[in-house]
């Protein structure tokens, strides 16, 4: 973390870098006789010197006050949340881009009852700032005056690194539950400590995190695994009880041993494996994906369900099946888009087939029916697996990682040869209801299911090959 004086010089070159835009901004709202601020996010990232193009602002000025003006400054406006007191913006200035919101000085609440925040607007920056969630994301630069306001000591949290909130954390956590998943996620995106008093919060509220809509609590979640290390936020939710309410499978995972002793128990293993799914995908050239994240967490979550003992040893048989349904409602409940969700499913119904071709070599149709069977998450399926691989035992980890690399390698040599990643029967339907003389119906399905299966069993073969395998299927039908 950056020094006070290292944070306040590179709040200083962010200032001047967008200078072009609150200069202009500053003196318009100064005329029409508003305050307007950068505030939150916005100047702790200018402080951190990773300030990027979307800015956020708050103003004086009511919704409607505050569009007007913006009228002036920019042709590209938007209402993104009018009745949450927002409004958005593009600016075009200097050859870049500007992401702009400017929201009404704030003092939302939560009624008890409450699923959604009850708006209200404030009249002074001391009155919004307290009601953010950190005192990190509660300090302001006065566009007019470029007076910087910290009345909360944000500057000096960002510099220990602490996540603490500017009013009591009950009172903070009261007004907003998201809050606490929120802290959880900045923990791990910024490498933060929570302060004692924030965890011992959250551990007392962690119930009320249940008036939390799922698609907020989603958004939240989601947010959290993408980050870099998102270890450490699901140790906070797990910890404090949190996880109980919004992803119980999750702590239910550490009363179970894994059947090689090698872990601490199934939930660090899943640790471990999001860890190394992360390594993977940078390593491979991707960003940051949800499916992958969920894939490699949830992995293993059919195994409590299907845990029994057979002497000393412990056995988790099916648990990929019943991982794969409980994902699925789970996921469902989150309000995980659909897609998503059979994907992730998919994965976890799959992660164990690798295993019987590091026991043995697979014949080249054994390949192909991975290869279908995985369809459009071959290459999830294959960061899944690899990260996997947790054993301590170097010889065993480079068996399987080589067995990976081989298997690896078969199906790019057989996607050369026989365009696998298309894998597709021989003849079409049009061409099978040609060949026999059938109208659409069971029988076409049957006969396209035949030639599917004898693709994948015998790799391609000419078209009056297949013309002439079909007739007898339907010969011998």
């Amino acid at each position: 973390m950056p020094s006070l004086t290292q944070a306040q010089s590179n709040a200083m070159q962010h200032l001047l870098r967008i200078a072009p835009v609150i200069n202009d901004l500053g003196t318009l709202f100064r005329d029409a006789g508003h305050e307007i601020y950068l505030v939150g996010g916005s100047v702790r990232d200018a402080l951190l010197g990773n300030l990027g193009h979307d800015l956020d602002f708050t103003t004086s000025a009511r919704p409607d006050e505050t569009h007007a003006l913006l009228k002036r400054f920019t042709p590209t406006t938007w209402d993104i949340g009018k009745e949450f007191g927002t409004i958005g913006a593009l600016k075009k200035a200097d050859g870049q881009e500007w992401q702009i919101e400017i929201t009404t000085f704030r003092a939302d609440i939560y009624r008890s009852e409450s699923r959604k925040p009850e708006v209200t607007f404030g009249d002074t920056i001391d009155g919004d700032l307290i009601r953010r969630d950190f005192t990190v994301n509660a300090m302001a630069i006065n566009l007019a005056t470029r007076q910087f306001v910290d009345p909360y000591g944000g500057l000096e949290d960002l510099a220990e690194a602490t996540i603490k909130t500017p009013s009591t954390p009950e009172r903070s956590f009261s007004d907003d539950p998201l809050r606490m998943m929120r802290a959880a996620r900045f923990a791990s995106r910024l490498g933060f400590y929570v302060a004692p008093e924030v965890v011992t919060a959250m551990t007392e509220m962690a119930e009320r995190i249940t008036i939390v809509s799922a698609e907020r609590i989603q958004a939240e979640l989601t947010g959290l695994l993408l980050t870099d290390s998102p270890r450490e936020g699901l140790n906070l939710l797990v910890d404090t009880g949190i996880a109980d309410h919004i992803l119980p499978e999750l702590p239910a995972m550490r009363l179970e041993i894994d059947e090689h002793h090698r872990h601490k128990d199934v939930y660090e293993h899943s640790l471990t494996v999001l860890d190394q799914a992360i390594e993977l995908e940078k390593a491979r050239g991707h960003e940051p994906d949800i499916v992958n994240r969920l894939a490699a967490l949830l992995h293993d979550i059919g195994k409590p369900a299907t845990r029994k003992f057979e002497g000393s040893k412990v056995t988790f048989h099916h648990h990929d099946i019943v991982g794969a349904k409980l994902a699925t409602k789970r996921l469902r409940a989150l309000n995980y888009s659909t897609a998503v969700v059979k994907s992730v499913a998919k994965l976890i119904e799959l992660h164990l087939r690798f295993h019987g071709y590091s026991d043995g070599g697979w014949s080249d149709s054994a390949v192909r029916r991975y290869v279908r069977d995985a369809g459009d998450e071959l290459e999830h399926l294959h960061i899944l697996t690899r990260a996997d691989c947790t054993t301590r035992n170097r010889q065993r980890a480079t068996k399987l990682r080589r067995a990976y690399e081989e298997l690896e390698w078969r199906i790019d040599e057989l996607s050369a040869q026989e365009e696998l990643a298309a894998l597709r029967p021989h003849l079409d339907g049009k061409q099978i209801m040609d060949v026999l003389g059938i109208k659409p119906g069971r029988e076409v399905g049957e006969a396209y299911a035949f030639l599917l299966e004898h693709r994948t069993e015998h790799g391609p073969v000419p078209e009056d090959e297949a013309v002439e395998l079909l007739k007898q299927w339907w010969a011998a039908r």
